[in-house]
């Protein structure tokens, strides 16, 4: 069983290498669209089982209050990103501008996630507080999955 941290940390580190390859112009279109749709549905569903259990559970807590609610706008502005460069083909102009700010904005929010805000949750939340996150985190990710193209229909609409 994963404790949250692990289970999010490997999210992360897919989601790095999805990233490279995205970026790496040398590979074929095709891969790298692959990998662009993978990162985009895996960025979705993480963000929100993440919002769900981690940063609820953070939220809690006097300390993790601001740092939940700076995670939670930081995936709002990261949404925003993937939605513009989703909406456009890989090859088109500017889709490589964004995408590099997208990558360089993802990044520092993980590393951000991984150096301050885990290390911080670990001083405030007892182990025994959180323990069967991981899980949950996994469970809400895999609901998440499912409701990706809806959630994508309604802000469109909005």
């Amino acid at each position: 069983m994963p404790t949250i941290y692990d289970a999010i940390k490997k999210d992360h580190d897919e989601h790095r290498e999805l990233l490279s390859t995205i970026a790496d112009s040398s590979r074929e279109k095709s891969e790298r669209k692959k990998a662009w749709e993978q990162f985009y549905r895996d960025v979705k569903t993480h963000a929100a089982a993440e919002e769900e259990t981690f940063y609820s559970k953070l939220i809690s807590k006097t300390w993790g209050q601001d740092a939940a609610r700076h995670s939670v706008h930081e995936h709002q502005q990261l949404d925003d990103m993937l939605e513009e460069l989703n909406g456009k083909e890989i090859d088109s102009n500017g889709w490589s501008d964004t995408f590099d700010k997208l990558k360089h904005d993802y990044e520092h929010h993980i590393d951000e996630e991984e150096d301050e805000v885990f290390g911080r949750a670990r001083e405030v939340i007892d182990e025994s507080e959180i323990e069967g996150y991981g899980n949950r985190f996994l469970k809400r990710k895999s609901e998440e999955a499912k409701l990706i193209d809806e959630k994508r229909k309604d802000s469109l609409e909005d």
